[in-house]
């Protein structure tokens, strides 16, 4: 089981991340959605296509960018569609 934790809490746990580049990639029905907020901020990658951004917000705390996801990501990375990750210290263990 993948645990994604952040401030004390729990944002995404699940059996059934997809690992990409040493992160893991939550199904966005295993991550818990009160905590995300999104972000206007996107970035590029040159095989996985460009990534949208969510800000974590938890008790009132905020860590921005933390969380990203490709909305249509490109053929080679078809298998992280619908999938969160997490960095900025977020811990995830397995």
């Amino acid at each position: 089981m993948a645990i994604a934790r952040w401030n004390g809490t729990v944002i995404a746990e699940s059996d059934n991340t997809v690992v990409v580049e040493g992160n893991h990639y939550f199904p966005i029905d295993s991550v818990n959605k009160q905590y995300l907020q999104p972000s206007e901020t996107t970035s590029v990658c040159p095989w996985k296509g460009t990534a949208s951004y969510y800000t974590l917000r938890v008790d009132g705390a905020e860590n921005p960018d933390a969380a990203w996801y490709y909305p249509a990501p490109k053929e080679a990375a078809a298998q992280i569609k619908d999938h969160v990750a997490f960095w900025k210290g977020v811990d995830v263990t397995d």
